[in-house]
């Protein structure tokens, strides 16, 4: 029925209204009424046709316009997937996960790792392990939104928010506890003021007000650091890893320098192909560097470019050197605990 009822053109609806025989003055009125329902039918169908594909991660830019039958949209996604389990792909669960660092890279490596033949990504963050509603959903459900892959490929999901969830590390050490994790770290007081960037440039589109970057990050009480600042609690890396490294052993959890990642990607890329045990596939002719944009770009082997959206790599604000001094001096003592517990220093002051 509602197939039937979205696959309508305007002209065929139009004339259903004129045979229920209103009287003239109304037709206009039920005309415009009807019009507008079967719009918001069909804009909400087609948003919940577009979920479930994505779900799957076979949406090839289908068209979902007035006209197109959901029936045969239906059957053609039917047909991918046949196609693809003929060819021996199936939907498997992640075998690595990037749990984070939020603001620190973690789309701009999932997106370079994607050049690898052998790995396929989950496109969506799928706050699977940190979010309880999610979770009770089962591994079922992670499972059918993960991408089709060979059973010689790699998956890899990405949910930054891991990193500082209370619940995750268990929940994935129970999933899989020989699971492999990426983490990326980069200068903790550039990862605030790119989380403030972040934040601040979404509200600003939205006309809200948002305080000032000092305001935030220095307590008016006390003068010092304000750690009730979420944004700087989460670049206490320390006590976020050792959380970690209670589930997982430290050779389980490969650390990435996302200060590097933005200056040299191909040398953060290659360490993740040795840590998931692949080849070195992804070279030079991959990763270009984009003069308008500012930072690296990636090239495909048939050398289809892409660099990430609009509002990766936004320019941060100026930061009064004073407050950037305070903050690299507090972050110090935590990043030292850091580099002793990881095994790696960054050069952070």
């Amino acid at each position: 029925m509602l197939m039937e009822f979205t696959s309508f053109t305007v002209q065929q609806w139009q004339r259903v209204i004129f045979k229920m025989g209103f009287p003239r003055k109304r037709q206009a009125w039920v005309v415009i009424s009807s019009l507008a329902v079967f719009f918001c039918v069909t804009l909400v169908f087609n948003n919940q046709v577009r979920k479930v594909l994505n779900s799957s991660m076979l949406l090839d830019n289908m068209d979902l316009s007035e006209g197109y039958g959901l029936r045969k949209l239906l059957e053609d996604q039917e047909a991918k997937i046949e196609r693809l389990r003929s060819e021996g792909m199936e939907q498997g669960l992640p075998q690595c996960i990037i749990i984070g660092v939020r603001k620190c890279g973690t789309r701009a490596l999932l997106e370079f790792l994607d050049l690898h033949p052998q790995i396929r990504i989950a496109d969506m963050e799928m706050h699977f392990f940190n979010n309880d509603e999610n979770y009770e959903k089962g591994y079922d459900w992670y499972r059918k939104n993960m991408p089709f892959s060979f059973p010689s490929d790699i998956t890899i999901e990405k949910t930054p928010r891991y990193f500082i969830s209370e619940s995750a590390a268990e929940r994935i050490r129970k999933f899989n506890s020989s699971a492999k994790l990426i983490v990326i770290f980069r200068n903790p007081t550039t990862r605030v003021i790119s989380d403030y960037t972040q934040v601040y440039q979404n509200k600003l589109e939205r006309n809200k007000s948002i305080d000032r970057f000092e305001d935030l990050v220095i307590s008016e009480r006390t003068g010092r650091v304000n750690t009730g600042y979420k944004a700087v609690r989460i670049s206490m890396y320390y006590y976020h890893m050792t959380k970690w490294l209670h589930f997982f052993e430290r050779d389980q959890i490969h650390v990435v320098n996302g200060d590097n990642l933005i200056d040299n990607p191909l040398e953060e890329i290659r360490k993740v192909e040795t840590f998931l045990g692949l080849p070195n596939l992804v070279t030079e002719s991959n990763v270009y560097f984009n003069e308008t944009r500012g930072f690296f770009c990636m090239q495909s082997d048939d050398k289809q470019q892409h660099c990430l959206g609009a509002k990766k790599g936004r320019k941060h604000p100026a930061i009064d050197p004073i407050i950037v001094k305070k903050m690299n001096k507090f972050y110090r003592p935590y990043n030292k605990k850091l580099f002793q517990m990881i095994g790696q220093k960054f050069d952070w002051d």
